[in-house]
């Protein structure tokens, strides 16, 4: 599947500033949402389905200040990565956001290059983001797809267990072994034990022990 297309949001309560953070924006080919308030931003989310791409947001604003608006998005779960405008005075609260998730603030005036650089970086990182979670949608489904035997047989195989040794274990067949194993690794595309137990060990599947074991 093809990366999502990406949309710069600007907020910002002066439509001076917006307008011309626009422009950059577009002029470097970026798709662009200019808000002039939080609770704008907030709209146009919510009537977004699976938003991606970054926010560019001022510190002080009405109704809300950058700082509140940050406070709701982290509130709402918005994964979108934010880039504080600040003025001189507004570093110590740009560093608050900051340790609060947001990923850079770049101090006014700024230099228009440099704000295009952190943009198209912050953009790459929610694609990265997007990415990340795909992959591991996709094998969280692939694992779901497995038997629980394939399940236990994958188990005992990443932890290094011969087909001798798994079988004794769960008191099955070699040959039943081999074919649950065979079965499992065609599931999950892979193609060697240690590569099966990277896969556990990043998902944390483990052996369900039956009472008594």
């Amino acid at each position: 599947m093809s990366d999502p297309q990406a949309t710069v949001h600007l907020v910002d309560d002066e439509a001076a500033v917006r307008d011309a953070l626009a422009f950059l924006m577009r002029s470097h080919g970026l798709r662009v949402e200019a808000h002039a308030s939080g609770p704008a931003l907030f709209e146009a989310l919510d009537q977004a389905i699976d938003p991606h791409g970054c926010i560019v947001l001022d510190v002080r604003m009405e109704p809300l200040s950058g700082l509140q608006v940050h406070d709701e998005l982290i509130a709402r779960g918005v994964p979108l990565p934010v880039i504080f405008l600040s003025g001189h005075g507004d570093i110590p609260m740009a560093v608050d956001a900051m340790q609060k998730g947001a990923i850079d603030f770049v101090e006014k005036p700024f230099n228009d290059q440099a704000l295009v650089n952190k943009v198209q970086r912050a953009i790459a990182t929610d694609v990265h983001r997007w990415r990340e979670s795909r992959a591991h949608a996709d094998v969280a489904g692939k694992l779901a797809s497995l038997t629980d035997r394939e399940r236990e047989v994958a188990v005992l195989v990443a932890a290094g267990k011969l087909n001798k040794q798994v079988a004794d274990e769960l008191g099955i067949a070699i040959r039943t072994v081999e074919v649950h194993r065979a079965r499992a690794f065609t599931k999950l595309g892979l193609r060697s034990a240690a590569e099966l137990a990277t896969l556990l060990e990043r998902f944390e599947v483990k052996r369900e022990k039956a009472p008594g074991q």
